[in-house]
């Protein structure tokens, strides 16, 4: 995607676009979108980063709730957001058995209740067996720690969504 196409939408097609490169949370595009004309692909993520790494814990936080629990009740109803189904599927999560369902449900309990926000990991970037060990491990973390990890997790799932977007509209013109 050409950067001066970026720089020529509008607000609203600005955050329509980009608004779910941050899962559920358009909020951030919306206030990225003042900084632009944006040199490159690169610099909005880092605008994205910035945005990120200024808020308090408890804006970290919430971004984080905003995150749905790996292979729970959004991907078995259906809700997941199309980005989310996608990288759930790819990890492997959306063929778990019943067995596996199980285990996942019991530790994204355990960890939700232990630090107050959904395991968050790029999905992407692992496969299911991977996910459930890193899960496993990191319930050994404090909270602090714990938040600061997932929130580099959700830097990379920016990073790879915000890829996609220029993929996506490159092929399309294909």
């Amino acid at each position: 995607m050409d950067i001066n196409v970026v720089n020529a939408l509008t607000y609203e097609d600005f955050v329509k676009l980009f608004g779910n490169v941050v899962e559920k949370c358009p909020l951030i595009s919306a206030a990225i979108w003042s900084h632009r004309p944006f040199k490159d692909l690169a610099d909005i993520e880092a605008h994205i980063t910035e945005f990120i790494i200024r808020l308090p814990d408890s804006g970290k936080a919430g971004i984080l709730r905003c995150h749905p629990d790996l292979a729970g009740r959004d991907l078995q109803s259906g809700t997941l957001t199309r980005e989310s189904q996608e990288e759930q599927s790819r990890a492997g999560m959306t063929t778990l058995d019943s067995a596996e369902v199980l285990q996942m449900y019991r530790l994204n309990s355990e960890y939700k209740e232990r630090f107050g926000f959904p395991f968050v990991i790029c999905a992407r970037l692992n496969k299911k067996a991977d996910i459930v060990g890193q899960l496993s491990e990191r319930l050994k973390n404090d909270r602090a720690a714990e938040r600061e990890r997932a929130i580099e997790e959700v830097k990379k799932i920016c990073s790879l969504r915000l890829r996609n977007i220029v993929l996506s509209d490159i092929q399309t013109k294909l």
